[in-house]
């Protein structure tokens, strides 16, 4: 018996770290014991309240039902507060806020409701996987657009508008940018919701990074008119330690939140609630939890930066976010050849960058959710062979 999987899934490979985690998984059971520093899944536990407010709503006998497809008034609330508060962007709550199960959920919620065949999206490269798979389950033209180091990463706006920009419906953006750490200014976002407005482009601006070893965590919707134009997604993945919660938000005006609605009610019934409380609570906290993260991740950049010099990598050392990205020496072909080396040689895993797009091959990328003794194990590993480096 033969049956075909749908030809929109013909042309979407597995994720990449599903595929590397099943040979990490073999290498272990040989023996390898690899030291994983390439996924951005934070080790650290949500803050002590927000796992009592779970835990507690969990026991009411009231909290076990289905929950609203816009989620808890309360957690929409909260983040609308939490948006104020740190953003200083006013949303209501009723309409302008829908709760999601993670960000990336977001990302397929967004393009289903708005592509399809003939549209054409553009993406970032290198950038998130996640925007090029979704806009091509959604059967519509996912269209690159290169960011580069000399740029700050930040797309041209003028080479785009150049290049021509018929028949394209989305672009995605991502800052603090995921894989390389560069940040966006308020002189960009006013740019591109500027960009957006003229081209009737809808921006989607994906930020769950802000608050990660950034100073001044920045929303595009503290534009004014963003609202008109663009979508944001946040998570408390990275910035509450919360990453298997599977929390996020769509936050846009309320003609866009119904629009995604009418296709996430037909996904999903909601969160758990007691989640969604203990996320409100977790929303709820002061800067002394960011900076009391930071501080942790701010060690854990130092080791990461002692490893990419001993790989004789260039980097930034003002990037922001939960990664280290580093261009690769010219006598590797490519961050693959390094990671490899490094992977079979040191048992030690790190991510090229061309998992992002070929604008990212020269570049490899680790993760700073490791403990400072595990980035101590991996540096004396990478010490032994550090002569044939």
């Amino acid at each position: 018996m033969q049956i075909t999987v749908a030809q929109r899934l013909q042309q979407t490979e597995e994720y990449y770290f599903s595929k590397k985690l099943r040979e990490i998984e073999e290498l272990n059971r040989a023996g390898k014991q690899i030291i994983n520093l390439g996924i951005g899944s934070p080790d650290l536990p949500p803050h002590p309240e927000v796992i009592s407010e779970l835990c507690k709503n969990a026991e009411e006998s009231t909290t076990h039902a289905y929950q609203s497809y816009k989620g808890s008034p309360v957690l929409r609330q909260a983040i609308a507060d939490w948006y104020y508060r740190y953003y200083q962007v006013q949303l209501d709550a009723n309409s302008e806020v829908l709760p999601l199960m993670g960000s990336k959920e977001g990302i397929m919620h967004i393009c289903m409701t708005y592509l399809q065949a003939g549209d054409k999206v553009l993406i970032p490269n290198p950038g998130y996987p996640t925007y090029a798979s979704a806009a091509r389950l959604s059967e519509a033209t996912a269209i690159t657009y290169n960011l580069s180091a000399e740029n700050d990463w930040l797309p041209d706006l003028d080479e785009l508008e150049d290049q021509g920009l018929e028949g394209v419906k989305m672009m995605w953006i991502n800052y603090p940018h995921m894989p390389t750490g560069a940040a966006a200014t308020d002189e960009f976002f006013e740019k591109i919701v500027a960009f957006g407005k003229k081209h009737n482009i809808l921006i989607c601006h994906d930020n769950p990074y802000s608050f990660i070893l950034n100073d001044k965590p920045l929303s595009i919707m503290s534009v004014p008119g963003a609202l008109d134009v663009a979508i944001e997604l946040n998570s408390l993945s990275k910035s509450s330690n919360m990453a298997g919660w599977r929390v996020g938000m769509l936050v846009a005006n309320k003609e866009r939140v119904d629009e995604v609605l009418r296709f996430k009610s037909n996904m999903d019934s909601g969160m758990f609630l007691p989640v969604q409380l203990a996320a409100a609570k977790a929303l709820s906290l002061d800067e002394s939890w960011y900076e009391n993260l930071n501080n942790i991740y701010r060690k854990r950049r130092e080791k990461v930066f002692q490893i990419m010099n001993m790989l004789q990598c260039d980097y930034q050392k003002d990037q922001i976010g939960l990664f280290v990205w580093a261009k690769v020496p010219d006598k590797y072909k490519d961050g693959y050849e390094l990671t490899d080396k490094v992977l079979y040689d040191a048992n030690v895993f790190i991510t090229p960058g061309g998992i992002f797009g070929d604008a990212g091959s020269a570049y490899i990328r680790i993760s700073l959710c490791a403990t400072e003794q595990r980035f101590e194990e991996a540096i004396a590993r990478i010490q032994q062979i550090e002569d044939q480096l």
